[in-house]
């Protein structure tokens, strides 16, 4: 578990801001921040669609083996 670490808040704007330490950097652009009582809770965003999640996947490097695919048997008329 990572520790506890001091932050900094700053303004931004009319926004308040804070420091995010390397060792607690989210993955992504976007991130859901919430509150739960005096708790902020800032978490990364789900994906945004299916493709998005496939785009950070690994690709397979691996041959799949062929699959038997006969023709049926015709119908007669």
């Amino acid at each position: 578990m990572i520790p506890k670490r001091h932050v900094k808040l700053f303004k931004n704007g009319r926004n308040q801001a804070v420091r995010i330490p390397r060792e607690f950097e989210l993955p992504g652009e976007d991130a859901i921040m919430r509150k739960e009582g005096d708790r902020l809770i800032i978490e990364p965003a789900p994906p945004k669609s299916l493709l998005a999640l496939l785009a950070t996947l690994a690709p397979l490097d691996e041959d799949f083996p062929p699959i038997p695919d006969p023709l049926p048997d015709p119908v007669e008329l």
